[in-house]
């Protein structure tokens, strides 16, 4: 049984993270992975060597736009959540993760755009605790579907 999270990139510039996301979406087996926007996409050797072959495992799309996908989302009945440091963002341990969800992570300099954070739900964000301000997006995204995957084994 997959978990019923699909997970969005929106503008994500890194290959390598790129192939990082899709060894970790699969590694909790999430139903998707979006790849949106100049978020760069397979076939790519940097992508395939860090991925280790799990682009071919996992269901991926790529879309030109993010927001249109956002929005083709919640008609399906999907929740956005988006995992952003904002001032209105909870803890992402202090939420209910609602099912189905789509997990969204944006640019790794600037983050999620404006325009894809107002179609979110609920916004998330990982509390800092030492100097750092922010946590590579890989690992910012396995915290937090390592979070829905302990959720929804309780449920």
């Amino acid at each position: 049984m997959r978990l019923p999270v699909t997970v969005v990139l929106d503008n994500l510039r890194s290959m390598y993270n790129v192939g990082a996301l899709f060894r970790t979406v699969e590694a909790v087996g999430a139903e998707r992975l979006l790849l949106c926007g100049f978020t760069p996409f397979p076939p790519r050797p940097k992508i395939n060597k860090v991925s280790r072959g799990m682009e071919e495992q996992v269901a991926w799309e790529y879309y030109h736009e993010t927001l249109p996908v956002l929005q083709r989302e919640k008609a399906r009945g999907s929740t956005i959540v988006a995992l952003e440091q904002t001032k209105n963002s909870v803890p992402y341990d202090e939420v209910l993760y609602p099912f189905p969800c789509s997990l969204v992570v944006g640019f790794e300099v600037e983050g999620i755009a404006d325009s894809v954070l107002e179609e979110a739900d609920i916004t998330v964000s990982i509390p800092m605790i030492g100097q750092g301000r922010s946590l590579n997006v890989v690992v910012a995204l396995g915290v937090v579907l390592y979070e829905i995957v302990r959720q929804q084994k309780k449920a």
